[in-house]
C-alpha cells in the first residue's frame, strides 16, 4: 500500500513526456534560428572586414558548436531530466555551481535571450509596414513587449501549443533561408552581385576583433542545447535527445554558412556593416520593395518562433531549481489543467520585458554569450568528471572521438573568454561580477535549505 506521502506526490500535477523526435528537432532549429542570422552579420563584418575570414568565422563557430552539441548529447541521454545544463552542472560540479548557472539565467542570460529576440521581431514588424525601426525605436520596444506577453500566455497554455508554433515557424524560416540562398545566386548577377565579392581582398583583421566576432557568431548558434532544458518532456529521451541535438545542429550549420555566402554575394563586405537588417537589404537588391516585405514577414515568423521556443524550454531551468530547493518553491508549481510550469514561465516573460526596456540589441547579445560560455564549458567538462566518478551511469550515447571532441569545444571557449577579457575588459568583468554575486546569495538564502 503506498504511503500517504507518495500517494500525495503522485496526485500532484506533473510534467509529461509528449515531444517526439521531429518535434524536438524542430525545437532545436526553431530556437537557434531566431534573430542572429538576420541581424549579426553586419556587426561581424564590421569586426572582420574580409569576406573569406568572415565565412571562416561562421564555419569555425559551427565546428565549435557541433563539438558542444555532440558532447551535450552524451549528457542528455544519460541524464534526461528537466533542467538540462542545470542538471549536468549539479551532477558534475555540485549544487553551488548549478545554482550559479540558474542565478545567471535569472539576472542576465534568459532575460537577454528573450529580450534580444523580441527586439528583432519588433524591428522587422515595423519594417514590414513601412516604419523605420531605427527612427521609431520606442515603438519597436512596445511591439517586442507584446510579443513576449503573447508567447508567455501560449506556453502557459501547454507545451504542445508552444512546440506547434515553433515547428511551423521552423519549416517556414528554414525554407525561406533556402529560397534566399537560391534566389541570391540565381538572380543576383542581374542586379550587380558578383562571385568576386566572396574572394575580394578585405581590410586588415585584428586577432582580438576576430575573437569578438566569433562571440557574435556563437550567439547566432546558441540554442543548440536548449532542448535539454525540457528533457523531462521529451518522449523516449535517451534516444530522441541526442538525435535531435545532432540533427538540428548540423542543419543549422549548413544553412548559416550558405546564407552568409549569399549575403556576401549580393552585398560587398565594405557595405555590409551598414546593413543592419541584412536579409531585408539582400532581397531589396533582388526584388525591391516586395522582397523587403517578404523577408520582413519571414524574419517576423522566425523570431517569433524562436521566442516561443525560448519561452517553452528556458523556464524549465527555474522549475528544476525550485524542485531542487535551490529556488523559490512557487516556481516548481505545475498548472493543474495545462501541465506547465506556469509560474516559472511568467517570471521568464517579465524578465524579458524588463531587459527590452533596459538595453540595446548588441549589449544584450554580448552579455548573453559572455555569461553562458563558462557554463557551457563546465557542462561539457562534466563528461570527464561523470565518467570518472559515475562509471556505472547508463550512457545510451557516448560522444564520438572522445576525448578530442569535448576538448576542442573547451579550448574554443577558453580562447574566446580570454580574448573577451583582453579586448572588452570592463564589460566582461561586469558580467562575471554579476554571475559571481550569486555566491553570497546561495549561502545566505539557499545553501542551508538545499543541504537540509
Amino acid at each position: 500500500m503506498p504511503s500517504p506521502i507518495s500517494a500525495a506526490a503522485a496526485s500532484q500535477p506533473h510534467l509529461v513526456r509528449q515531444l517526439g523526435l521531429w518535434s524536438s528537432v524542430g525545437v532545436v532549429i526553431g530556437i537557434t534560428i531566431g534573430s542572429g542570422i538576420f541581424r549579426t552579420p553586419a556587426g561581424i563584418a564590421a569586426r572582420v572586414p574580409d569576406p573569406q575570414l568572415m565565412l571562416f568565422a561562421w564555419m569555425l563557430g559551427g565546428v565549435i558548436t557541433l563539438c558542444g552539441a555532440l558532447s551535450i548529447a552524451e549528457l542528455a541521454a544519460a541524464l534526461p531530466h528537466t533542467g538540462g545544463l542545470y542538471v549536468y552542472l549539479r551532477e558534475g560540479w555540485g549544487r553551488m555551481t548549478a545554482f550559479l548557472f540558474g542565478w545567471a539565467q535569472l539576472v542576465l542570460v534568459r532575460a537577454a535571450a528573450v529580450g534580444s529576440i523580441a527586439t528583432v521581431f519588433g524591428e522587422y514588424l515595423l519594417r514590414s509596414i513601412g516604419i523605420d525601426p531605427i527612427v521609431h525605436e520606442q515603438a519597436a520596444d512596445y511591439v517586442a513587449i507584446g510579443a513576449i506577453t503573447f508567447a508567455t500566455v501560449i506556453n502557459i497554455r501547454g507545451a504542445l501549443w508552444g512546440a506547434a508554433i515553433v515547428g511551423m515557424s521552423t519549416i517556414m524560416k528554414y525554407g525561406a533561408l533556402v529560397l534566399l540562398v537560391v534566389a541570391s545566386f540565381l538572380f543576383g548577377g542581374a542586379h550587380g552581385a558578383s562571385a568576386s565579392n566572396l574572394v575580394a581582398p578585405g581590410g586588415p583583421v585584428q586577432a582580438g576583433l576576430f575573437g569578438l566576432a566569433i562571440v557574435s557568431v556563437l550567439w547566432a548558434y546558441d540554442g543548440f542545447a536548449d532542448l535539454a532544458f525540457a528533457g523531462g518532456e521529451v518522449a523516449s529521451p535517451q534516444r530522441n535527445l541526442p538525435r535531435a541535438l545532432i540533427i538540428g545542429t548540423l542543419a543549422i550549420i549548413a544553412i548559416y554558412v550558405l546564407a552568409n555566402a549569399a549575403y556576401l554575394y549580393v552585398i560587398p563586405i565594405d557595405a555590409m556593416p551598414a546593413s543592419r537588417l541584412v536579409a531585408a537589404d539582400t532581397l531589396n537588391v533582388l526584388f525591391g520593395r516586395v522582397g523587403v516585405s517578404v523577408v520582413s514577414v519571414v524574419v517576423m515568423i522566425s523570431t517569433f518562433g524562436s521566442l516561443n521556443g525560448t519561452m517553452l524550454v528556458n523556464p524549465r531551468i527555474f522549475f528544476a531549481m525550485a524542485e531542487d530547493r535551490l529556488f523559490f518553491p512557487a516556481l516548481a508549481r505545475v498548472h493543474p489543467r495545462y501541465k506547465t510550469p506556469h509560474v516559472a514561465i511568467a517570471l521568464a516573460g517579465l524578465l524579458g520585458i524588463g531587459l527590452v526596456l533596459a538595453g540595446t540589441f548588441e549589449q544584450l547579445i554580448d552579455a548573453f554569450v559572455k555569461a553562458m560560455l563558462p557554463f557551457y564549458a563546465l557542462s561539457v567538462a562534466a563528461i570527464f568528471t561523470l565518467r570518472r566518478n559515475r562509471p556505472d551511469l547508463r550512457r545510451p550515447y557516448t560522444v564520438i572521438a572522445y576525448p578530442l571532441v569535448p576538448i576542442v569545444y573547451l579550448l574554443g571557449v577558453i580562447y574566446l573568454m580570454a580574448n573577451a577579457l583582453l579586448t572588452d575588459t570592463f564589460w566582461t568583468v561586469v558580467v562575471f561580477g554579476v554571475v559571481l554575486a550569486g555566491i553570497p546569495v546561495y549561502y545566505a538564502a539557499f545553501g542551508r535549505r538545499s543541504s537540509a
